[in-house]
């Protein structure tokens, strides 16, 4: 016998009797391995000034993305600080080395950055190993990496993810190309055609010029 009921019926019904509905949790991919044993670097933005200048200090992160058919894509990110220039990034799918390794070089390449510039990341292992260092080693960058537990010491870079993610109204793309290529319209909208509140109004790239 079929009997029809509102959902606002069966809520009271369940409540009444003390049942509560298993709700499954979806899944999110890990993106950070603070769990490692290739060492951590300080923080060292606990006690430094806002930086004043381009290239005082870039902070990084990674993020996963919905792709119809592999589950997600992963989106590497370096961004100056000062500017909030997005100045190199990648995007693959999987979390290789490769992944990371490509942004920072795509980032020292586009801008020659002068040395002791700090390099800020979370704690993950992704940010560790020999082959990356070696990079900011001979860049002579000075890596620096969130406390544990604390997501506020990168906030700028996660705000700038959640932007993203808000302003392209990202869903689940149909492919690793045509999310790769929503991503590249978007960056160079966001570097050079979006502006800032907190740059004056600015796009990213007008602040830099004028810096």
């Amino acid at each position: 016998m079929n009997i029809h009921c509102s959902r606002r019926r069966v809520k009271k019904i369940m409540e009444s009797a003390g049942i509560q509905a298993i709700q499954p949790k979806s899944f999110k991919p890990q993106t950070t391995e603070s769990r490692h044993r290739l060492g951590y670097s300080p923080n060292r933005l606990l006690d430094l000034p806002d930086p004043n200048r381009p290239s005082q200090l870039w902070v990084g992160d990674i993020t996963y993305i919905p792709i119809a058919g592999i589950g997600f894509g992963y989106l590497a990110m370096l961004m100056d600080r000062y500017t909030r220039r997005i100045v190199g990034w990648d995007f693959r799918d999987d979390m290789s080395e490769l992944l990371r390794v490509t942004a920072l070089q795509r980032s020292i390449r586009l801008v020659q950055p002068s040395a002791s510039l700090i390099h800020h990341t979370d704690r993950g292992g992704q940010y560790a190993g020999a082959r990356y260092r070696g990079i900011l080693a001979r860049a002579s960058m000075r890596q620096s990496m969130s406390r544990a537990g604390d997501c506020y010491d990168n906030a700028f870079m996660e705000s700038c993810f959640g932007t993203l993610k808000t302003e392209m109204s990202m869903t689940e793309y149909r492919g690793m190309a045509a999310a790769r290529q929503e991503l590249t319209e978007y960056i160079s909208y966001y570097n050079t055609q979006r502006r800032h509140s907190s740059l004056g109004y600015l796009t990213p790239v007008e602040f830099e010029a004028v810096a």
